[in-house]
């Protein structure tokens, strides 16, 4: 099954593929947007390529992986939406981000409540997880949009993170 494209009122989700390399890199070594992705790390363009190939690979074994985010009614990459699978937590984590300019405009919570939707109607998986630093205030809005509740808060590498899921059911009747 090749991955599918989402379209929501406002967006189109398609998968991130080789072509969305270096739009994605110039997203996510953005100030403002790499400040919480990547720990304000400045990424280099080959773990951007890395990234989207994983995405691919894990598209293919899993069904899910990051989407691009683009405005239904423009082209340009406005931001990425998507699952992965981490390393330390069971289920699969939602991830997000959109460039600075589309910011304040529920566009992160149309994408992320599109492709839990997809999570759970489609792939039928039983939880989503998700992480935030607890200073990004603007994700946490998101998360709790889009239904997820906190499970627990900690400490990773020196910063404080919280830790949120939701389960199918949950999801489905938006309880």
């Amino acid at each position: 099954m090749s991955p599918p494209t989402i379209n929501t009122v406002r967006l189109r989700l398609t998968p991130a593929c080789a072509a969305d390399v270096v739009e994605l890199h110039a997203l996510w070594t953005t100030p403002a947007v790499r400040r919480f992705l990547w720990d304000d790390a400045t990424i280099a363009p080959e773990v951007a390529a890395a990234l989207v190939q994983r995405s691919s690979e894990s598209f293919a074994r899993r069904g899910f992986g990051l989407w691009v985010v683009r405005l239904r009614v423009a082209a340009p990459l406005i931001g990425f939406c998507g699952l992965r699978a981490p390393d330390k937590v069971p289920d699969p984590e939602l991830l997000y981000g959109l460039a600075p300019v589309y910011w304040g405009q529920g566009l992160a919570t149309e994408a992320g409540h599109a492709v839990l939707t997809y999570a759970f109607e489609t792939l039928r998986l039983d939880r989503v997880s998700a992480t935030t630093d607890a200073l990004n205030v603007a994700s946490d809005r998101v998360l709790q949009r889009v239904g997820m509740r906190v499970s627990h808060r900690e400490t990773v590498e020196g910063r404080e993170t919280v830790f949120y899921v939701i389960a199918r059911a949950a999801f489905l009747t938006g309880s």
